[in-house]
């Protein structure tokens, strides 16, 4: 019965009728009877055809029979038909289920892989341009270079290469005569002597050997007009950082900002976005200010091609138009503008003079809710579209640059990492907004005053042969510092012999460093992703300089370096995704799977960012982005500058701007990373300045930047980014030397310092550091050293066109910082770095009145001061130390004479390089006595008279004596009255 029950309908409809086969034979058992009985009868023709009319006419009684038969039987097969049906259905139901399962799983797969799909894609664009041709895309790219070397002179490299070269035979000459001749009456200070010549000549050396393959460049721009018109050239972003509007005016801001926004380039190829760190309402309405006053300058700025285009500079320039017979129109113009900028500084003003009034319940925006950021420790994101909205457009009807308002979020107990962190905020805001292949960083006050110095940066990075690897384009940085009393010689470019000596001499080798403001960045080179080399290496040093860049060809050889953005591997190609087998999908699937969790790693948690990171930008053109709803935009913008977004990944730590533990030295770090990755910067030096800061400093400005840079050298230098050991075998040998100079300068103030001190002692004992007799040998060697130390200055400043005033400039500026504020900063980071104590040196007790701000004479002798702090209680130690020596030494050589002038003369030359050095700096403490402390004033009677009252006992053997006990009082008055004129007469 089970058996049948299992058969199919076929089979049952197949089974013989056993019911008709039994009538049958009943039948022909009854046919047969009655054929025998009818045989006796009847003829055999008559049976046959009874039996056929009963086979033909079947009775009702079979009918029914038949019929009973049929009914039985289908009720059987129903019955069976049921069972199967319902075993069926309950498996077709457990088959369903699996397969809804299987169904949904695949749709998952399916739609992840969708989504991932455009990334894939443009992860291989990516691979192929960065291994590839590196062109822009058309292949149709410009072939005559953007950018080119112009080699200095032969014959003036040579003869500097020659004097340095015979400088230091000279100084190993002159070492061996130290360490031969010692002085045996003074073992302590020959010995402190030869340890500070030694310490500085060996940083004069590592300091040297980059400059021996310096460079010049020249840019085309015409060759650029005429490759890349407005629609082709690459879209830049720039990020202008401010910190606290209190220490920041917020007038140098806005300068910055319209200097930006009316520079010389396409307005849709052009945004700022400024990142206010201390989320002050003063930055955001100054803003909101400078960006309705844009909507006049930046037309005004075009169509009059005005330079500087920051408006405070423009319209200080003492320019007589009408004598210049300017058009009318222009003069008319001009006027009303300046009117309008007026206005725009009154109302900046009166911001600034409301907001130093803090409401008890904080800041409230004009819609009456309170202003996010009136807890500057604890508040959340903010960004803010100023331009940029559908309908922006400035007077004339044409589009503006955007520019956006962005300020981080901050909670306690996250480290923010200061301005680092704020330029890797604002770089992942600007990857979800606009996504320019290029970023300029500024600093606050730092304006453009070159309007075309994007397109000069254009010709270096959008460059067809050496474009592909260039990673950043640097600029000089123009700063007024004011250093002496002298009208003519009030002010100073900072760092002259450093950027246009050294960072000339580095970009002969791999590129100058990056210095922290005026910088354009390629945005590939900030992601962590390595360069794409030429195959062509026309625009290389040529191949008879290269052995001056030890380990060059070796890095030039490589293809690819290491490169800190995880690829995928060539067999996970978008054609096993689209086509294959489900176990091919499946595995292809995982890959996609773990090279997401790898990027996310990396990049951190946003899918949109991440689509903008691996977005191809060509050099001609904009990127390949993945476009996402505004509204997910914005999501995605504000989640980026959170301040967990970072947590667990490798920003600041390998890509972007880099963070050094103690808040400093990120700048040089970030510059190394890439350079470490293969990639070369350039060094731009436009006719025009292309940068400029916006505020006048003084020396006291200048020594408390000084001091930050110092610190954070030493920061770099005492971290696991220190250049002289981090990533071994990636730089050049002349490259890694030129950073370690860059970085370890701050150590050359310990020698500096003693070796300034010595005079002072050596006068005021009677000491000597130098052989009391110095044979004719002795005295042509140190002839020959100090002409060859001459020569090199001089052959130096012949090829740079470095004014001999302003190296005398920063020669002062030199030991005026390396005896205040590096010599602090190597105690400070010493200490932060062994025990993890932060010292903190005050760098300026002396407020500004708002008279002395509207005062321009006022002005001028505030630029001319220096005020007082602690930095400068060791050079004015110094300067008196050395004066107060001399004048020792004179009058005792007036009043008694010397047996040799010979060792007086050289002590006392000695303490002239001291006092030469630093007499200015002199000027500028003693300018302006009523504002310099108590302590000051009396310094010059007290000091002088505390040495004379000294010196008028009995001196020990070899000291100046100044006569028996009866003379000493009218000795010692002489000697503090002629301290006293001398003190006078060089202090004015």
């Amino acid at each position: 019965m089970g058996g049948a029950g299992m058969e199919s309908d076929d089979e049952i409809r197949r089974v013989p009728e056993f019911g008709v086969e039994q009538q049958a034979g009943t039948s022909t058992s009854g046919r047969e009877t009655a054929a025998g009985t009818a045989a006796t009868g009847a003829s055999s023709s008559a049976a046959q055809t009874t039996a056929t009319t009963r086979r033909s006419g079947r009775s009702p009684a079979d009918k029914e029979h038949r019929r009973l038969k049929r009914l039985l039987r289908n009720r059987v097969s129903a019955q069976q038909a049921r069972e199967r049906k319902k075993a069926y259905l309950s498996e077709l139901e457990v088959r369903v289920k699996d397969l809804e399962k299987r169904n949904s799983e695949l749709e998952e797969r399916l739609s992840t892989l969708q989504n991932e799909n455009q990334m894939l894609r443009q992860s291989f664009a990516m691979a192929e341009f960065i291994s590839g041709d590196g062109g822009d895309g058309n292949g149709d790219g410009p072939v005559e270079p953007l950018s080119s070397k112009v080699p200095i002179p032969r014959h003036e490299l040579n003869l500097y290469r020659a004097a340095v070269a015979l400088r230091a035979l000279l100084l190993a000459i002159f070492f061996r005569y130290r360490v031969v001749e010692p002085v045996l009456n003074a073992p302590w200070l020959w010995l402190t002597a030869v340890a500070c010549e030694l310490w500085l000549a060996v940083a004069w050396l590592v300091a040297a050997l980059p400059k021996l393959s310096p460079t010049n460049r020249a840019t085309h721009l015409n060759r650029l007009a005429s490759s890349y018109d407005d629609e082709k050239l690459a879209g830049v972003d720039v990020l202008v950082t401010a910190a606290d509007a209190g220490r920041e005016p917020p007038l140098a801001t806005a300068n910055t900002v319209l200097s930006v926004l009316a520079a010389d380039y396409p307005a849709a190829k052009l945004a700022c976005y400024v990142s206010d760190d201390g989320a002050d309402m003063l930055v955001f309405d100054a803003l909101l200010e400078a960006a309705r006053f844009a909507r006049r300058w930046v037309p005004f700025c075009r169509r009059h091609a005005v330079e500087p285009r920051a408006p405070e500079l423009y319209f200080a320039r003492g320019v007589d138009y009408l004598r210049d017979r300017a058009a009318p129109s222009f003069v008319k113009e001009r006027r009303a503008m300046k009117r309008g900028y007026e206005e725009f500084k009154v109302r900046i003003n009166y911001l600034t003079a409301k907001a130093r009034k803090v409401p008890e319940d904080g800041w409230v925006m004009s819609d009456g809710t309170p202003w996010p950021g009136n807890n500057t420790r604890d508040h959340p994101a903010m960004i803010q579209v100023l331009l940029g909205h559908p309908g922006d457009q400035d007077a004339d009807g044409k589009e503006l640059p955007r520019l956006f308002y962005v300020s981080r979020e901050k909670r306690p107990g996250f480290k923010h990492h200061e301005k680092a962190g704020a330029l890797n905020s604002l770089l992942r805001v600007s990857a979800l907004l606009t996504n320019g292949a290029f970023v300029v960083n500024l600093n606050y006050d730092h304006c453009v005053t070159n309007s075309g110095a994007l397109r000069e940066a254009m010709c270096f990075l959008m460059d067809p042969v050496a474009g592909n690897r260039t990673c950043f384009v640097q600029f000089p940085l123009a700063l007024q510092i004011g250093v002496d009393d002298d009208s003519d010689d009030r002010s100073m470019s900072r760092g002259s012999v450093f950027f246009d000596v050294d960072m000339k001499c580095l970009d002969g080798i791999q590129g100058p460093v990056y210095v922290g403001s005026g910088c354009c960045f390629n945005r590939k080179a900030l992601y962590g992703f390595d360069p794409a080399f030429a195959e062509d290496d026309e625009d290389e040093t040529p191949a008879r300089w290269s052995w001056w860049c030890i380990g060059r060809m070796k890095a030039r050889a490589l293809r690819r370096t290491r490169s800190a953005v995880p690829f995928l591997d060539s067999e996970d190609s978008d054609e096993e995704t689209e086509s294959g087998t489900l176990q091919e999908a499946s595995n292809s699937w995982r890959r996609l799977r773990s090279y997401r969790t790898a990027l996310e790693r990396h990049f951190g948690l946003s899918s949109a960012f991440i689509a903008s990171a691996l977005a191809r930008q060509g050099r001609g053109g904009g990127s390949e982005l993945t476009v996402f709803p505004a509204a997910s935009l914005l999501r995605e913008a504000i989640h980026v500058v959170t301040c967990a977004y970072e947590e667990q990944t490798r920003w600041g730590k390998e890509f972007g701007w880099i963070y050094v533990p103690g808040g400093g030295g990120g700048d040089v770090a970030t510059g190394f990373k890439m350079h470490a990755l293969g990639w070369v910067s350039a060094y731009c030096t436009p006719e025009r300045a292309a940068f400029r800061s916006f505020t006048r400093s003084s020396i006291s400005d200048e020594l408390a930047a000084a001091s930050r840079r110092a610190v954070a050298a030493m920061g770099i230098l005492l971290s696991r980014y220190c250049p002289v050991w981090a990533e071994a075998g990636s730089l050049p040998l002349l490259q890694r030397l030129g950073y370690a100079s860059v970085v370890a300068y701050p150590l050359t103030s310990l020698p500096l310092a003693v070796y300034c001190a010595l005079p002072a002692v050596c006068l005021l004992t009677g000491k000597s550091i130098f052989p009391e007799n110095l044979s004719s040998y002795d005295d042509v060697l140190l002839i020959l050293l100090l002409s060859a130390v001459i020569a090199s200055v001089a052959l130096e400043l012949r090829w740079s066109r470095v004014p001999l005033r302003s190296w005398w400039r920063d020669q002062k500026l030199w030991v005026v910082t390396g005896t205040s504020a590096s010599l602090a900063a190597v105690f400070q980071g010493a200490l932060r770095a062994c025990a993890g104590i932060d010292v903190g040196f005050a760098t300026d007790t002396t407020a500004r009145s708002p008279s002395e701000d509207g005062d321009e004479s006022s002005s001028d002798a505030r630029r001319r001061s220096v005020r007082w702090s602690n930095l400068l209680v060791p050079p004015a130690s110094l300067l008196l130390g050395n004066l107060a020596g001399a004048v020792v030494a004179v009058s005792y050589g007036v009043d008694h004479g010397y047996r040799s002038w010979g060792p007086v003369v050289a002590k006392l030359a000695l303490a002239g390089w001291v006092v030469a050095h630093l007499q200015g700096f002199l000027r500028g403490l003693l300018a302006r006595r009523d504002r310099a402390p108590t302590l000051a004033q009396p310094t010059e009677k007290a000091g002088v008279s505390s040495i004379a009252k000294y010196f008028t006992a009995e001196a020990p053997h070899g000291s100046i004596a100044l006569g028996s006990s009866a003379t000493k009082y009218g000795e010692a008055k002489r000697l503090k009255r002629k301290a006293g004129v001398l003190v006078k007469a060089l202090c004015g």
